[in-house]
């Protein structure tokens, strides 16, 4: 009740920044609804997908309840075939009489003797004697399914370990993003920069932009994706991602962001999703790195601090103390400002350069300045 209460009191600000898809570390922030039970029994047929997917302490769990469950489960067959025998201590023996299993006496032995066939250990005490065919069937199948487990326990946690996602861990995005003038248009720039020296091959770079809108049949879409073309000053694809580098998106007629300006971008409400797509050079696994950015965390009017520089030694140096700080600069206050005075600048200099240039298209003659004023009239 209380957090009902917060959500209604908090200004819309504020809600603006909790409610977005893609979280900073690249989660995604939905949840799935009203799914059939039948539908469930599609995560169990695709099990390995489903082991890959979930917490590690759950796998851990996983992994101690089958080794001890098998463990039990098979402790109780020991068990019941050196009761039926009558091995176990207290059953009335025959003289002559002959045991399935050696020192097994009650359910504890029993335990202690299927762990160690389980886990190869024989410690020596406890052992077969061949005098009944089911124990050397039990024995068999206790070992195959045990070799399964070790299979597939070891299988997930290798598989877990080498998820391609932890290789997004070391990649990461600037804390926010700024719109400044590069190379003569205004653009929103964006830091990227890769932790490992190892490379990422083939890397790609795109964006969605994430809003609602209305149709004209004035159906509204909730989440409708923009597409938002990023490129840096190498290229679009194929990124030499060496060193942290600087996306820059421009901002256009073409682009969605061509109507807003610096008194309306933070009242709005839409969310920037980048994703930087490649492929791990030291494991041949194709990972994808997320972030997003919302109105509040996009700086009008600001330039990043240049993090590159070259030591007296020759070495590349990279400061990532400056990787997401900017400095503010000189930027028009909207896009269309910026194409009316670059128009108008263009305006001024044609005419300027129309002044400049002689009345005579002729290049045949030549053009001479007269000083002295002629009276035309005087023969």
């Amino acid at each position: 009740m209380l957090q009902v209460l917060q959500d209604h009191i908090q200004p819309a600000g504020h809600r603006s920044r909790k409610s977005r898809l893609v979280t900073k570390d690249g989660h995604c922030n939905i949840e799935f609804g009203n799914i059939e039970y039948s539908n469930h029994f599609a995560f169990l047929v695709d099990f390995w997908t489903t082991f890959m997917e979930i917490r590690w302490r759950f796998v851990l769990l996983l992994f101690v309840a089958s080794f001890t469950g098998s463990w039990f489960v098979f402790s109780l067959l020991w068990y019941w075939i050196a009761r039926s025998n009558g091995d176990l201590m207290g059953q009335n023996r025959t003289d002559g009489h002959i045991h399935c299993i050696d020192n097994v006496n009650g359910l504890t032995t029993a335990f202690l003797y299927s762990l160690e066939t389980q886990t190869t250990i024989g410690y020596g005490g406890r052992a077969l004697t061949g005098h009944c065919a089911g124990t050397v069937a039990l024995i068999i199948i206790q070992s195959l399914v045990g070799v399964f487990i070790n299979c597939f326990m070891c299988g997930i946690i290798l598989a877990k370990i080498s998820l391609p996602k932890k290789r997004a861990k070391t990649v990461t995005f600037s804390n926010t993003a700024v719109i400044c003038l590069k190379k003569g248009s205004l653009c929103l720039l964006i830091r990227v920069a890769n932790l490992r020296k190892t490379l990422l091959i083939g890397s790609q770079i795109y964006g969605k932009l994430l809003k609602t809108t209305t149709t004209s049949d004035g159906d509204t879409i909730i989440l409708d994706q923009v597409d938002i073309d990023f490129m840096v000053d190498s290229g679009k694809d194929n990124l030499f991602f060496v060193c942290p580098m600087t996306l820059y998106h421009v901002i256009n007629r073409s682009s969605p962001f061509y109507e807003l300006s610096a008194d309306s971008l933070p009242h709005q409400d839409f969310e920037l999703v980048v994703f930087l797509d490649g492929t791990a050079e030291s494991t041949s696994s194709s990972c994808q790195v997320r972030t997003s950015y919302i109105p509040q965390e996009i700086q009008w009017g600001y330039s990043f601090l240049p993090i590159i520089s070259r030591t007296t030694t020759g070495k590349y140096c990279v400061d990532f103390s400056n990787f997401s700080k900017s400095v503010r600069v000189t930027t028009p206050h909207c896009v269309q400002c910026f194409e009316t005075d670059a128009d108008h600048k263009n305006h001024n200099r044609e005419n300027h350069n129309n002044q400049q240039k002689s009345g005579i298209d002729n290049l045949g003659y030549q053009v001479i300045d007269i000083h002295d004023s002629v009276d035309i009239t005087k023969m």
